[in-house]
């Protein structure tokens, strides 16, 4: 077995997570996910692989997310001129709106933080130490603490701040 494949059965599920976690989309971080590992193939020397795997990831994230926001801007004028011709469509049940509601609000909210606390929170999640957070990011490793609880403030603030605005709509209606 050759150090790619070594590294690809232990970090490919993790990262795949994490991309999926920051994208939205499993098929993108599929591919966002190859494409950090194909970039280890022609690396000579890694000293930390999972920092350096998914600060390779959260590098290339950037450019994927500039692609997917493209990509949901044709799908969203895909999707009004869909609802203006098919308006008595059935409405799904309640229940499920209201999961896709909170699903979205966190989605949104999660994309409201800055890249470095999203990453931060995400890479967290996907079980990565302090000093390889703080190596994938680049950060003293005595900040990474800081930065999560910070995220974590704003991630509450921003989710709250749009189920307000939730409510908010939901009465004006």
């Amino acid at each position: 077995m050759t150090d790619v494949d070594r590294l690809f059965r232990t970090y490919n599920a993790q990262l795949v997570r994490y991309l999926t976690r920051r994208l939205g989309d499993s098929d993108l971080a599929e591919e966002v996910a190859q494409e950090t590992f194909v970039r280890a193939m022609r690396q000579d020397a890694i000293t930390n692989e999972r920092a350096w795997l998914f600060a390779v990831a959260t590098n290339l994230l950037r450019d994927a997310a500039r692609r997917q926001e493209r990509e949901r801007k044709h799908l969203t004028l895909l999707a009004a001129e869909s609802r203006d011709s098919s308006e008595d469509a059935d409405v799904e049940a309640e229940l499920s709106v209201e999961r896709l509601r909170q699903s979205a609000a966190a989605r949104r909210a999660l994309g409201a933080l800055g890249d470095r606390d999203r990453s931060a929170l995400l890479m967290k999640e996907e079980g990565l130490s302090y000093p390889e957070i703080a190596e994938a990011l680049d950060l003293s490793p005595g900040s990474v603490g800081t930065t999560l609880a910070r995220a974590r403030r704003r991630l509450v603030e921003a989710y709250e701040e749009l189920e307000g605005k939730g409510e908010r709509n939901d009465a004006a209606s």
